[in-house]
């Protein structure tokens, strides 16, 4: 079933960029939600410009808080984020949409919400050639081909405003999940679009069909405004 219709979603696109500018943008688009009732939802779309380990609200606890140096000497950025979830990878490759939504405008409750963000995931996947793709009950969040993982989901939800998101592995270097445990699952792995369907799946090819099933899911449509260029 649709959620329930809400007006037009801004999408901006944000292109490579860093996860400052990132995070930058989403907290625009939550501050400007939070101070005006009316203020437009947003859905801030970006592919990581480097290799950035993220970790959420208890990911730097015990072995992975003495990893960071090592994860930095690799190249890579590492930072501590406000979203639910543990350590996890984002770089070039990856298509990673941050919505801003306000889920009391919606009448939506935050479990309700993620299976919604899972459903995006896995539709926007079956469109491009996944059928089996499917979401899997907790602590598994996100979707999954059998025991290996495609999209990571971590949010957080503050004065029921939503930030943070999902991940999709479009065309990845999947050996940067070598250095981690992901999402602190055990013996579990990681793939992608391009790994599955054994050829070159680019961010840009899936955005489109990732966007049509977004405002299916949230039953809405969307009004472009640029994103910020680095």
């Amino acid at each position: 079933m649709p959620l329930q219709a809400a007006a037009a979603v801004v999408l901006v696109r944000l292109g490579r960029a860093s996860l400052g500018a990132s995070l930058g943008a989403q907290a625009a688009g939550a501050a400007a939600l939070r101070a005006a009732a009316g203020a437009p939802e947003r859905l801030v779309l970006w592919e990581p410009r480097g290799p950035v380990y993220t970790a959420g609200l208890r990911g730097l606890e015990g072995a992975a808080a003495g990893a960071a140096g090592r994860l930095r000497a690799l190249g890579a950025e590492v930072a501590l984020v406000g979203r639910g979830g543990r350590l996890t990878f984002h770089g070039p490759g990856q298509l990673v949409a941050y919505p801003v939504l306000d889920l009391r405008r919606r009448r939506l409750a935050l479990r309700a919400y993620v299976a919604a963000l899972e459903r995006l995931a896995r539709d926007a996947c079956r469109r491009l050639g996944l059928p089996h793709a499917r979401a899997l009950p907790p602590p598994r969040t996100g979707v999954w081909l059998g025991d290996r993982k495609l999209c990571a989901i971590g949010v957080h939800c503050g004065r029921h405003i939503t930030t943070h998101g999902l991940a999709l592995n479009c065309c990845t270097d999947l050996t940067w999940f070598d250095h981690i445990v992901p999402c602190g699952l055990e013996g579990l792995g990681v793939t992608s679009l391009s790994q599955e369907l054994q050829r070159h799946v680019s961010v840009e090819e899936a955005t489109q069909p990732f966007l049509e099933v977004f405002q299916e899911v949230f039953n809405c449509s969307l009004r472009e405004e640029p994103g910020l260029q680095e």
